[in-house]
């Protein structure tokens, strides 16, 4: 959080604390509706509520209520009342009602839909019986288009009435059967002569997606192209939403958040539950008994090489290296594989390159680690064997690490599964397992010369 929001937070609390209302409403006027959305998860239930009720406008409100966390949202929405609700929710987009109904409970839900306009309740209707995450759910349906007959001069005054449309950048083209045929910028709308039509002037390539388009590869398509919007068409091309660059920030922070929670063995929803310990631990638990399983197993391993550790004690001080080292190797490597895919940057088709530079990284570095540990291994207990053994270990763990990180999340995305689930907490389980395995049995193997020296 910015100094700037620091301040306002704290001359908030202190204005609620006297109850100075004239002074509140002032600043909630002047804040910026995103503002006092970040400040609202740092108060109390009873601050935010009533702080809400001195927000007048109601595009603000809903503004506000858009950024908000769920249970916040929730909390707020209960507290309301029906004709209140009703203005706030009229000012709110069709998209961001989608997934703000998607993310409360049901009898909230209910209460909502019945407090908004007819016409507005199918639209969300509509967007909600899309699969949530594709482009048919954050679309807005409140598009602008004009048929490709239209003449500049009658473009121009559409756009100036054009008041309640999501975002007038460009103009989409459609023929007479609501076809998307083509796209005009309102920089060509301008210069050209009114007497042309959009047909005359448009790009008919348009770079548009498909409702049930996954909503990371429509961030992709506006990322890769730079554009402001992009058209949403179903299966017979008509032109049924647009889906504004506002909403692809929403899904690449989303999205990126959703990867890195994954990764670290929990959940994005626990941001919505801060006070709530009960709720948090339930998120992280099962990752953590994964591990508790892991490390059990891994323990079971060294139990079943006991021999081989009690004729050679001194092979016990480096397994927290071998494990350690394979664990970070494969975390790395499954890290750039998960989000090399997420953003593209990896094509699945040639996947095995990856997985071959991947091998090569993972045996250099560990001829690298592994001469380093065998040297220190050799000077530390004055045995030759026991430097060569480690070293070879090293090599080899980090090598079928590096290897296992990046083969994991491929194959969890080959099977449709999201590949964020194979880092972290399960590259570093499986890589402890296979360290321990090929220390042990590499020891094992050179046993009676480990003896001899």
């Amino acid at each position: 959080m910015d100094h700037k929001i620091l301040i306002l937070q704290d001359t908030i609390k202190r204005l609620l604390r006297r109850k100075a209302i004239p002074n509140l409403t002032k600043i909630i006027n002047k804040t910026h509706p995103a503002d006092i959305a970040q400040i609202f998860g740092n108060l109390t239930e009873y601050e935010y509520k009533n702080l809400f009720n001195l927000i007048k406008s109601p595009e603000v409100a809903a503004d506000v209520l858009s950024e908000l966390d769920s249970s916040i949202v929730a909390n707020i929405v209960k507290s309301l009342e029906n004709e209140r609700l009703s203005e706030i929710l009229q000012a709110m987009s069709s998209d961001d009602l989608a997934d703000l109904l998607s993310s409360l409970p049901a009898d909230l839900s209910e209460r909502i839909l019945l407090a908004i306009k007819k016409e507005d309740s199918e639209d969300v209707e509509e967007l909600l019986q899309h699969p949530a995450d594709t482009a048919g759910r954050i679309m807005n349906p409140n598009f602008f288009a004009l048929r490709e007959d239209t003449t500049v001069q009658d473009a121009i005054s559409a756009v100036r009435k054009a008041a309640d449309a999501e975002m007038v950048f460009y103009l989409y083209v459609v023929d007479e059967r609501n076809h998307l045929v083509g796209v005009v910028s309102l920089r060509q709308l301008i210069i050209a002569p009114p007497y042309l039509t959009l047909k005359d002037i448009m790009i008919p390539d348009v770079i548009s997606v498909t409702t049930d388009m996954d909503q990371e590869e429509v961030a992709r398509i506006v990322e890769k192209y730079n554009i402001l919007a992009v058209p949403v068409v179903d299966d017979k091309n008509h032109l049924v939403g647009i889906i504004t660059v506002d909403d692809v920030i929403d899904v690449i922070r989303s999205e990126a958040t959703e990867d890195i929670m994954k990764m670290a063995g929990t959940v994005e929803e626990e941001y919505s539950y801060l006070d709530n310990i009960f709720k948090a631990s339930r998120f992280r638990l099962p990752w953590l008994i994964t591990n508790l399983l892991g490390g059990l197993l891994t323990g079971y391993l060294m139990w079943l090489f006991k021999i081989t550790l009690k004729e050679v004690l001194a092979l016990v001080t480096f397994v927290p290296v071998i494990t350690g080292m394979g664990g970070n190797v494969g975390t790395q490597s499954s890290s750039i594989v998960v989000r090399g895919i997420a953003i593209g940057k990896i094509d699945y088709s040639k996947i095995y390159r990856v997985l071959f530079r991947e091998v090569r990284v993972g045996f250099l570095m560990g001829l690298t680690c592994g001469l380093v540990v065998g040297f220190i291994g050799y000077i530390w207990h004055h045995n030759f064997i026991l430097g060569i053994v480690v070293g070879i270990s090293m090599t080899v763990a980090m090598t079928v690490a590096a290897t296992m990180g990046a083969m994991v999340p491929a194959f969890f995305h080959k099977i449709k599964i999201d590949p964020a689930i194979a880092s972290g907490p399960f590259v570093t389980t499986a890589n402890d397992i296979t360290g321990i395995l090929i220390y042990f049995g590499c020891a094992t193997f050179f046993l009676k010369y480990l003896l001899a020296g």
